[in-house]
């Protein structure tokens, strides 16, 4: 493969021009004056002619010839731009001459590789992404099987075995002893009540509620008024008027208040649950406080009451969280979230 520069080869076309227009005039010269020999006048006077009509012609033979090769391979670089406009990255331009044209035809070149490599790159990151994606979904699955057997297990099963040996005994005394027989059915009674109400707090928990494009004050406002109807338990809200969240935090809080409210209705028996939300020192200030049965932080360790994914959504939104509960007192469930306006200020 050739390497010059342009400015050598133009150099080198005007060489030539030189040496064959010298050439054809010396040859042009001894001819006529062997065969027709003329004065001096007239050689001043014709000569000067035919020498710029010999370079004229010699000069646009040889710039036609230098200048078409550069065309030329001007074209195909701006075909190979094209091309590689169209995503077609695996092209490459013929590489002609080590000059300054062959230099940018080899970085097209090169870029091209890249450009092709990305695109590999990406779709490489994107199927991964996909996986991972299938992966979560799965796992999320799995867990969230994990977690309704659990509960059915921990609350409704136990209910359901306690309803089925006391409505055995209630048969088996009701034609000997009417009287316990009915004491026993009303216990029967009851507990089926208790069952249903914690059916329902388990299936409300377990269902994907979205805020939608609802603020998290008409989230939570929607979310306790459908509490109250299925449950019974008598609800106290109080929200300020809240400040304008991001989408990702107003999504954890409201979570985090309704696995808040689910442990109260499911596991703490509560009659009487307040929620409060409110501006103090540029954070904002939510709280959920109920009547029921309390528990212990050391009972959470196997993951019945969520403290753990309550904590890792407070993380998420760089928030604080705080969990209060005594025994046959009841439960408070704080989340501080900072703001970083300082308009928010009250």
């Amino acid at each position: 493969m050739k390497s010059l520069t342009l400015r050598w080869k133009f150099l080198k076309s005007t060489l030539y021009l030189s040496v064959f227009a010298g050439l054809i005039f010396f040859l042009f010269v001894q001819i006529w004056l062997f065969f027709f020999p003329i004065s001096k006048l007239i050689l001043s006077l014709v000569f000067p002619i035919i020498i710029m009509i010999i370079v004229l012609m010699a000069g646009s033979y040889f710039s036609y010839k230098d200048t078409s090769s550069i065309k030329d391979r001007l074209e195909d670089l701006s075909m190979h731009i094209r091309i590689l406009s169209k995503g077609k990255f695996s092209e490459r331009v013929e590489m002609v001459e080590l000059d300054e044209i062959g230099s940018i035809s080899e970085e097209l070149n090169e870029l091209g590789e890249k450009l092709q490599n990305q695109v590999t790159s990406l779709q490489n990151l994107a199927n991964q992404k996909a996986d991972l994606a299938d992966k979560a979904r799965g796992a999320a699955i799995i867990e969230e099987r994990q977690r309704l057997a659990r509960d059915l297990h921990d609350a409704v099963s136990q209910q359901l075995f306690a309803l089925n040996m006391m409505s055995s005994a209630a048969l088996k005394v009701m034609d000997r002893d009417m009287e316990t027989a009915k004491t026993q059915m009303i216990d029967v009674a009851d507990l089926a009540s208790k069952a249903q109400v914690e059916m329902r707090a388990l299936l409300l928990h377990l269902r994907p509620v979205q805020l939608s494009d609802d603020t998290l004050g008409d989230g939570i406002q929607k979310l306790v008024e459908e509490l109250q109807k299925k449950s019974g338990v008598d609800f106290h809200l109080l929200l300020d008027q809240l400040p304008e969240l991001s989408k990702g935090i107003e999504d954890n809080l409201f979570r985090i208040v309704q696995e808040s409210l689910g442990n109260a209705l499911r596991h703490a028996n509560a009659s009487d649950i307040h929620i409060t939300g409110k501006l103090k020192n540029n954070q904002l200030l939510l709280q959920i406080k109920d009547n029921g049965t309390g528990f212990t932080i050391e009972h959470d360790r196997k993951g019945a009451y969520g403290l753990g994914s309550m904590q890792e959504r407070c993380d998420e939104i760089g928030s604080q969280l705080r969990i209060v509960s005594r025994i046959e007192e009841g439960t408070l469930v704080e989340v501080r979230v900072p703001l970083e306006d300082s308009k928010h200020d009250k």
